[in-house]
């Protein structure tokens, strides 16, 4: 690949049918026969429990193994095959994820409502959770610490993983490392969708988890979808899609920070977007030569140009404009490489996660800024947000009525209970201030 073929958009000579085509995301979950595929996959799951497992370890894995529980001399041995420095980087990254999250934790709280009445909200964990934990192209064990630390804050007594196995059958040593610092002991040798299934539906070595988190592709996306819509069925953490950055850049960002920006979202998978406004058609193009000059070096640089396909580079016509494309397009990560990012911040509408000024790097919050890398994709951020403690817990309202609280707030009810022409609704109110009369 000589050159990456990018045009620079003119936001303001498009129409409106133009513009939808310049924000649309890659459609990767729309697919009859990946749904097929994936229906089959839950319901040998469902007929065959452990043996599905065992199975699809063998054929998408290439892997056959006998007990799907990472064991205790298997956790012994990552924590010697981790050398120190990711150990000592996993820690730090704990503590700041640890000291973000214990920061926005929800609280409990009672309020008098009426004379006599009081309201209020219990907390609660939710009992059994699961996280999964992508391992295909790249082992992920900052989504370990991404998942595992809001779940240990929020007290849940059963956190379980699922990732898959490596080549040798073994899982990566940093995520079994990661898993420990969380206080997770259940981990086991499953991934793709099979995993999903397993953990919705439960299997004889896997419990059946009340809401699934976790990040994958295009099969574990489509998982998660079907199995939270099964009678009984988990709750997810959120929809998923492909990993997406957007920037905006004035005329003093620097190019070489933007492209590699860009190029970090992109090296995720060849779904991914990437997508930078800026006021600067210069600006467009010195960003465009930076990452043509930085893709020559990348590892993943197959991948990373495919997703590069997908890319957009548009020029807005003010900061303003850039900033309503954005709220608009509601990315999973948003920059604001501008000079003075702080003033931009409260016309921001719609976006998983900020990242303000220069020198916030995107990776800084995937991995040890504090803040949770598991946010809304494919325009989600509009309505989602990104995972937390609250995300594992069960928020409980409570009331305590006396009798002069049911006098105070009683004939309300049965007047909007009648105008509903819920009548047994009217009554079950009425009997009570009877027997007080």
């Amino acid at each position: 690949m000589n050159s990456i073929d990018l045009n620079i958009v003119d936001w303001t000579a498009l129409n409106e049918s133009q513009r939808q085509q310049a924000l649309a995301r890659p459609e990767t979950l729309n697919d009859p026969k990946l749904f097929a595929d994936v229906q089959a996959i839950i319901g040998r799951v469902r007929q065959q429990g452990d043996k599905a497992l065992l199975h699809y370890n063998r054929t998408f894995d290439g892997v056959s193994l006998k007990e799907l529980m990472v064991s205790e001399a298997e956790f012994a041995q990552a924590e010697r095959d981790v050398p120190d420095d990711i150990k000592k980087a996993l820690l730090q990254a704990r503590q700041r994820i640890t000291r973000w999250h214990s920061a926005g934790m929800a609280k409990e709280f009672s309020v008098k409502t009426a004379p006599g009445v009081r309201c209020g909200r219990i907390i609660r964990p939710i009992q059994r959770v699961g996280l999964y934990i992508p391992a295909g192209s790249a082992p992920l064990p900052s989504t370990v610490l991404m998942l595992g630390i809001p779940a240990l804050l929020a007290q849940c007594p059963e956190v379980l993983i699922c990732t898959p196995p490596q080549a040798d059958g073994s899982v990566h040593p940093a995520i079994l490392v990661a898993a420990k610092l969380c206080g997770i002991t259940k981990v086991y040798k499953t991934g793709g969708a099979q995993a999903i299934a397993a953990m919705a539906l439960g299997t004889e070595s896997i419990g059946a988890c009340a809401k699934i988190f976790g990040p994958g592709n295009a099969y574990v996306s489509v998982a998660k979808q079907l199995v939270q819509s099964l009678p009984g069925g988990p709750a997810i953490d959120m929809p998923a899609g492909p990993s997406e950055v957007l920037v905006i850049a004035d005329a003093k960002a620097n190019a070489g920070f933007v492209a590699a920006d860009l190029l970090a979202q992109a090296e995720h998978g060849p779904d991914s977007q990437v997508v930078c406004l800026s006021t600067s058609a210069v600006k467009l193009k010195q960003v465009k030569r930076a990452l043509d000059e930085q893709l020559k070096t990348l590892p993943r640089r197959a991948i990373t140009a495919k997703a590069l396909t997908h890319a957009r580079l548009i020029k807005a016509r003010s900061l303003r404009e850039a900033m309503d494309i954005s709220n608009r397009y509601a990315p999973e990560h948003l920059i604001l490489a501008v000079d003075d990012a702080e003033r931009l911040l409260d016309a921001v509408q719609a976006a998983g996660s900020v990242f303000i000024g220069a020198w916030a790097s995107e990776s800084l919050g995937d991995y040890c800024s504090g803040t949770n890398h598991t946010l809304p994709t494919n325009g989600y951020a509009r309505a989602y947000s990104g995972v937390s403690v609250a995300s594992f817990q069960l928020n409980i309202s409570t009331q305590r009525v006396s009798p002069k609280g049911l006098k105070a707030i009683g004939p309300c009810a049965e007047t909007l209970a009648r105008c509903e022409r819920l009548e047994a609704h009217a009554r079950s109110v009425s009997i009570r201030l009877q027997a007080l009369a």
